[in-house]
């Protein structure tokens, strides 16, 4: 009588399974439109002004497995030196935007700036499918610089609210979002995702200690603008 090898037959159906799964979890990266970086370039909101941003995208979104993408970060300049002032909204393409596990957050730029957007702490994850922590959590890092008003333009221009036009990690202050949509307070500031409050901190808020100390680490939005 022939014997089965009962464990053997199950691991290789187990193999066989993530074997199956893996083209689709791959394939599943490589059409993500969105993340929230993993983390940031390491000097609070000196990015590089929105250049060293936007690389800072591509080469998350290039080991997330979606770097045949042309990705630019979600941040807004003010008017300065002569040079025009720089919307958020205006930079990140038209949509539909989805994440890493394939889950559409917004399907345009009218929706992502609405009450009706996907983005929670659930979905908006970072480039390798992960939640960022948020309130509650420790470190919680949901502060997102975007230094845009609610509906994705620039701020006048004036008090500074970009850390030089992300230039600068010391003098200045940016505004961020928060990627859990929570706050302090249970109002609509607290719960918006890209225009919530301006950083602050011992050296003035734009300082990696800085971004820490109000629950950031220096993290953008990233979009797939093409």
């Amino acid at each position: 009588m022939i014997r089965i090898d009962r464990s053997a037959t199950m691991s290789g159906f187990a193999l066989a399974v993530v074997l199956l799964a893996a083209p689709s979890a791959q394939a599943q990266s490589a059409n993500m439109t969105f993340f929230v970086t993993s983390s940031g370039p390491g000097k609070g909101a000196d990015l590089g002004g929105l250049e060293g941003a936007d690389a800072q995208c591509q080469k998350l979104a290039q080991t997330g497995g979606a770097g045949t993408k042309t990705w630019h970060a979600y941040l807004s300049t003010q008017a300065a030196d002569g040079k025009p002032a720089v919307n958020a909204k205006d930079r990140i393409g038209k949509g539909p935007w989805q994440n890493a596990k394939g889950v559409v957050i917004a399907k345009d730029v009218a929706d992502l700036h609405s009450a009706s957007n996907n983005l929670t702490k659930q979905t908006a994850l970072s480039e390798k499918g992960e939640v960022i922590n948020g309130r509650g959590d420790t470190p919680n890092r949901h502060d997102i610089l975007t230094g845009s008003q609610a509906d994705g333009t620039a701020f006048a221009a004036g008090e500074d609210k970009t850390c030089k036009n992300w230039t600068s990690s010391t003098q200045g202050a940016a505004v961020v979002g928060h990627a859990d949509r929570q706050g302090l307070r249970d109002d609509e500031v607290s719960k918006s995702w890209n225009s919530s409050h301006l950083s602050r901190g011992p050296d003035g808020g734009c300082s990696q200690a800085d971004l820490k100390s109000t629950g950031g680490d220096g993290l953008l939005y990233c979009f797939a603008a093409n």
